[in-house]
């Protein structure tokens, strides 16, 4: 009876439409990026497997798939020559995609560009897997960026502006996103669940806490206070540092 049990809220869950997570990960990059350097083995921008936001143990490549809430499905090929590794998950317990690329840290204008154009829901992106062809880019769920806020140092020209009425969430992970990255995000008519106001450290554990609200379908706040005592929890910076630090909203 178990069995049967088991095999029909599978098949059930598979016949819902899949919600689907994109993540942009510019890698940290000691030489082509403004930020504090960081030992050369976690700063090469060039080395996804040792990177700091990528193949480090709270990167996200590494926290996911050490994650007992997901489960890691593949490596996938992907002609973009910046994007040095894309990989697939599926959250154990929910009919939820994630996908994440680690963009070589030297292209981390483009980086910050693709990750604005799929929150605009532009550009959208298919990734077949066991014959369910999946949404991601402009017309995933949800989308996130971790990493530099190279909006420090450079501008984009490039226009975001809204190409549907679908509601999409962004998450920003990166040093003061919300003064840096506000402008673009609010030509987007994305939702901005979680972005920072201050320095911080973008590391995996923040990004899993906030989607672990939003997958079931928390609010905007409670969604926020996961992600902040997920960060005070690993720096110790006081929870209430950690919710100044962390935000939700314009």
């Amino acid at each position: 009876m178990f069995f049967l049990l088991c095999s029909f809220f599978g098949a059930a869950q598979d016949m819902v439409q899949p919600k689907t997570i994109h993540v942009f990960v510019a890698l940290c990059d000691n030489v082509n990026q403004g930020i504090v350097p960081v030992p050369k083995r976690l700063g090469n921008g060039q080395d996804p497997k040792n990177n700091l936001y990528w193949g480090a143990l709270y990167g996200v490549k590494t926290y996911f798939k050490q994650s007992k809430d997901w489960t890691f499905l593949q490596t996938i090929a992907v002609t973009n020559t910046q994007i040095l590794e894309r990989v697939l998950y599926k959250h154990k317990t929910s009919n939820t995609y994630l996908l994440a690329d680690a963009y070589d840290g030297r292209y981390i204008k483009q980086t910050t560009i693709d990750f604005l154009k799929a929150a605009s829901g532009s550009h959208g992106q298919k990734v077949t897997y066991l014959n369910k062809e999946l949404c991601f880019g402009g017309d995933a769920d949800l989308t996130a960026y971790v990493g530099h806020d190279g909006l420090m140092e450079f501008r984009l020209q490039e226009s975001f502006v809204s190409q549907n009425e679908q509601q999409r969430d962004a998450i920003m992970l990166a040093c003061a996103s919300k003064d840096y990255f506000k402008p673009y995000l609010a030509q987007t008519a994305a939702r901005p669940l979680v972005w920072s106001t201050g320095l911080m450290s973008p590391e995996a554990y923040t990004l899993k806490a906030a989607i672990d609200g939003w997958i079931v379908k928390e609010t905007a706040a409670q969604i926020r206070e996961r992600a902040a005592q997920a960060y005070h929890n690993y720096q110790k910076c006081g929870i209430r540092g950690a919710r100044n630090l962390l935000v939700t909203g314009f």
